[in-house]
């Protein structure tokens, strides 16, 4: 049995190794929309901000919504 589970883990890590290494696939045209969504501001950036314009409130809110979303700098 515990050949049986040792073989397991090293298939397992195996497996993750070889996935982790394969190439990303490229693009086919570089004017092509990216697959991978773009990265907004964290909400702890986004509540530093609101903090540093002393926002309370629905109006906080609303900042921090929009920092989120990439709506505001």
């Amino acid at each position: 049995m515990k050949i049986i589970t040792a073989f397991t883990a090293i298939a397992i890590v195996g497996c993750g190794a070889a996935v982790a290494a394969a190439a990303p696939a490229a693009p086919s045209a570089p004017s092509a929309p990216s697959a991978t969504p773009v990265k907004h501001a964290s909400l702890k950036v986004c509540n530093k901000q609101a903090d540093a314009k002393k926002l309370t409130g629905p109006a906080r809110a609303q900042f921090v919504k929009d920092c989120r979303g990439g709506k505001s700098s």
